[in-house]
């Protein structure tokens, strides 16, 4: 069961309700979106509904949902959402690119990288300072100077930042210097992480796990929600399958299906998805027409000496072509490439005198 609040509803009509939830021996998640917040309640569902719900002040609707991931569906909020990073909206009617290195190597490669993204119609900085791999050998990233370097440049180019956060200990850090948080494939199902995260009262980008459905996906992103938090992103990345041609396989159709089940955006990596650099144009075009409401994508300067996926990373002439694409393609399938639409927000913590 879930109740809607209404716009107007004060932070006293919500105590009121959770108090009343409570006292019937439910319990009560207050979740707060850009426009409303919703209070999911968990319990005897008959004994809550003898409850008058409606009549309480702030009160704006009382729905029951079948499905298991209830904050997140449609069929508790049927109109679909709108997230916004830092003034930069992701959702219907936009087709939002986010761009930049795969990870943080130095001050001068990530400015560079992100100078590229911008000429790309980029409007949001992605970058690597936590970088989780599969093989314990490989390039982990630079933590906490990574973040900083990350900040420094969104000061330079006006780029709000969404950056990987791998550790519950660390989110707090990584908040205080991101717009967005980031919970990569692997750690989808990091169930103290996403509690974590959904606490913290910044947006996240939900990556689906490689071996997960959309179903797991969906109930991955419930789990944020319920914390208190409904500015959430879902991104397809590519799933594991029997194919080796590619690095993932790109599921296409889990973009219509998602936006279906649920009123979260939903945007497409196809970057990480092919992983390879000859991919990644034909996979962004399929992921427009399909109606995704965003792309992130990796760009790097100099990728033949990328500490991390340097092949699918874009050089200068294939950010010529990603322009192009974005440009041309959205206004086909209805949407526009999306401007900034507010002032970039710089936590204070996170502010370096200079790029170093």
């Amino acid at each position: 069961m879930v109740i809607v609040m209404a716009p107007e509803a004060t932070q006293a009509d919500i105590n009121t309700v959770v108090a009343l939830v409570e006292t019937a021996g439910g319990d009560a998640f207050v979740s707060r979106g850009v426009s409303r917040t919703i209070v999911g309640l968990v319990g005897d569902i008959e004994q809550l509904g003898t409850l008058n719900l409606r009549g309480l002040d702030g009160v704006s609707d009382v729905l029951r949902v079948s499905v298991p991931y209830k904050l997140v569906s449609r069929e508790n909020h049927p109109n679909r959402s709108i997230i916004t990073v830092g003034g930069v909206p992701i959702g219907p009617g936009t087709m939002t690119l986010i761009a930049g290195p795969c990870a943080v190597e130095t001050a001068e490669q990530t400015l560079q990288a992100a100078q590229m993204a911008q000429a790309a119609g980029a409007t949001l900085l992605r970058g690597g300072a936590f970088k989780p791999r599969t093989s314990p050998y490989a390039f982990q990233g630079l933590g906490e100077a990574g973040l900083k370097i990350l900040a420094a440049v969104r000061e330079e180019t006006g780029l709000p930042v969404i950056t990987e956060v791998v550790d519950a200990h660390d989110v707090d850090l990584v908040a205080s210097y991101a717009d967005m948080l980031q919970i990569g494939t692997r750690n989808m199902q990091n169930f103290a992480l996403l509690q974590a995260v959904g606490g913290v009262g910044k947006p996240v980008m939900l990556k689906r796990g490689m071996n997960a459905t959309i179903e797991e996906w969906l109930m991955a992103a419930e789990y944020i929600a319920q914390r208190g938090n409904l500015d959430i992103v879902l991104c397809e990345r590519g799933i594991r399958t029997f194919e080796t041609a590619t690095r993932n396989t790109l599921d296409i159709s889990a973009v219509p299906v998602a936006q279906r089940m649920s009123h979260l955006p939903v945007i497409v990596d196809p970057s990480h998805s092919g992983g390879l650099r000859e991919l990644v144009l034909p996979l962004t075009r399929a992921a427009i027409a399909v109606g995704a409401d965003g792309l992130i994508i990796d760009v790097h300067p100099h990728p033949e000496s990328a500490l991390c996926d340097g092949p699918q990373a874009l050089v200068d002439g294939d950010v010529r072509e990603l322009a192009k694409a974005v440009r041309d393609l959205p206004p086909l399938v209805g949407r526009a490439l999306t401007q900034p639409t507010g002032p970039v927000s710089v936590p204070a913590p996170a502010r370096p005198e200079a790029i170093a």
